[in-house]
């Protein structure tokens, strides 16, 4: 069971400093959604909500499952309302392959339902994509991201 609520800010202490998350959205199917918020820092901002206001990347992620499973410190650091321009479910994006491995459509999802294109579009690209991340991936991201 999560452990954390949208709008709840997570200090995740790393190898490189302290790191932040939001989590933005749940599903009733799907893990949350988390937002990998910019920034790595020696002590805690002293307004921390002020990270959540940029647009940053995206991920479905089972945070404290991932969080106890590479046994990384967490806390709660803070709660900032989601900003106005992220407050509807995210839309991820899932390439269908066909048997040669190559790429002949693109689903995107709402959290509701399903649309799909041939082609797809330069401001698509850097949607989320439909996947639930690895605790692999989650640090990853989670150290690879600058202020």
């Amino acid at each position: 069971m999560e452990k954390y609520a949208p709008g709840d800010i997570v200090e995740v202490e790393t190898t490189k400093g302290l790191a932040y998350v939001q989590l933005t959205h749940t599903h009733p199917s799907y893990p949350p959604v988390v937002k990998f918020l910019p920034g790595s820092y020696e002590h805690r901002p002293d307004n921390v909500t002020v990270l959540a206001e940029k647009p940053a990347p995206m991920a479905m992620v089972p945070l404290t499952g991932v969080l106890n499973r590479l046994g990384l410190k967490h806390a709660l650091a803070g709660r900032s309302d989601i900003p106005h321009s992220e407050r509807s479910f995210p839309i991820f994006r899932m390439p269908i392959r066909d048997k040669q491995g190559e790429i002949i459509y693109w689903w995107f999802w709402d959290g509701q339902g399903l649309t799909y294109s041939t082609e797809l579009m330069e401001q698509q690209e850097t949607l989320p994509m439909r996947e639930v991340m690895s605790s692999g991936h989650f640090l990853d991201q989670l150290l690879a991201h600058d202020k």
